[in-house]
């Protein structure tokens, strides 16, 4: 079929646009805003029938809200890894117990996640993963001992996904669960910011001693964890990836702007560039329309997510790198003097040239995207592993 939408759409679009109007502006801190999402019920959009979600709504006006909140300036979202990424996978593959015990306070903004998979050893080769968790007796409960790194927005979180191995002696895929552990556990649990390039720490160190994970929060019982992880990371990529151009192309607006104030637009090669990641830009857009609308063989849904991540991380690591060329030596003066509290603050470009180096390492590195291409897909020979 063909993704489209409906008069009824718009409608949806102009409620949605309104309800951001009256209530950005007064936004407030990260969970209070969470909050105000899940009371108007913006939270938990095409959840289905099950009681469990706000809204259910189908595939059209989940991405008109996506994209109006992308355009709102709203603040970005703390409850989003537990709204589009551990509430999915737990309708695939949770209890009911499960669901109505964690749905509904992902759905009202109570509850906050963030989602244990990358270890020091084990980023890119995710099944390289070493966290333990062993049963305790007749307890109840495993205990959690390892390391998970590049962790967005733990120290926020109420709860953590993480993937474990519970089978001693288990290699790669086999012998992993999918557990769902809960955060405020002193002694057990620690949360270390790591500081990036943009001198912000969205990302954490978690340093897991003993932490307990009830025995009745394994997601797809114990041993199942690999096929739960990789359902998950197919969620990572879908609606919220149109949500994500209208920020691109807001970034480009302001890179075009300044190519313009500093006379850069007069080069015939900076404005081929400049053409050029807007054309790119919209051949995305229309790819994900597509890609969402699409009723294509399995190989094609296996492919897409993988080639998406492709276009848009080269791209916009691209992008990151005219704005400091249309800008010249300028790009190197920050906005603000260098004081000891503050050693250097960033403007908005700067801030998405800095940032943009991680664009094709996250989130599954290019590296891996064109192995997950060409094993899964065009079946060449399986890469060999150590």
């Amino acid at each position: 079929m063909d993704f489209g939408f409906t008069p009824e759409d718009a409608a949806f679009r102009a409620e949605a646009h309104a309800w951001l109007a009256e209530h950005v502006a007064g936004a407030g801190e990260r969970g209070a805003w969470e909050r105000t999402l899940g009371e108007a019920g913006w939270i938990g959009l095409g959840w289905g029938e099950g009681g469990y979600g706000n809204r259910p709504v189908g595939l059209s006006r989940q991405v008109v809200w996506a994209e109006e909140y992308a355009r709102s300036a709203a603040p970005p979202r703390s409850g989003h890894i537990g709204e589009n990424l551990l509430a999915p996978t737990l309708i695939a593959h949770g209890s009911e117990e499960q669901k109505s015990r964690f749905l509904p306070a992902i759905a009202s903004g109570d509850e906050l996640w963030c989602q244990g998979y990358s270890e020091p050893g084990a980023g890119s080769d995710l099944a390289g993963i070493r966290t333990e968790a062993v049963r305790d007796g007749d307890a109840g409960v495993y205990r959690v001992t390892g390391q998970k790194i590049w962790t967005s927005l733990a120290h926020e979180a109420d709860w953590c996904f993480v993937l474990a191995r519970t089978e001693a002696g288990s290699r790669r895929h086999r012998g992993l669960s999918f557990l769902l552990v809960p955060m405020d556990q002193p002694g057990r649990i620690e949360v270390r910011p790591i500081r990036q390039l943009t001198g912000t720490s969205e990302f954490n160190e978690v340093f897991f001693d003993g932490a307990h994970a009830r025995v009745e929060h394994v997601v797809g019982g114990e041993g199942n964890g690999w096929q739960v992880a990789m359902s998950l990371l197919g969620f990572e990529r879908g609606v919220s990836t149109l949500a994500q151009q209208i920020g691109f192309a807001q970034e480009l607006g302001r890179v075009v702007e300044a190519a313009v104030s500093t006379g850069a637009a007069d080069d015939p090669v900076v404005r081929d560039c400049l053409v050029r990641q807007w054309a790119e830009l919209r051949v995305m857009r229309w790819n994900a329309l597509r890609t969402l609308g699409s009723s294509a063989d399995q190989v094609q849904v296996q492919g897409a997510p993988s080639v998406a991540k492709l276009l848009w991380g080269r791209w916009h690591q691209r992008l990151g790198e005219l704005a400091m060329q249309v800008r010249g030596a300028g790009a190197a003066v920050g906005p603000a003097d260098w004081s000891a509290s503050a050693p250097y603050e960033l403007d908005a470009l700067q801030h998405l040239f800095l940032f943009s180096r991680a664009d094709t390492i996250y989130g599954g590195s290019d590296e891996v995207q064109r192995t997950i291409i060409a094993e899964r897909v065009l079946g060449l020979p399986r890469e060999p592993k150590g």
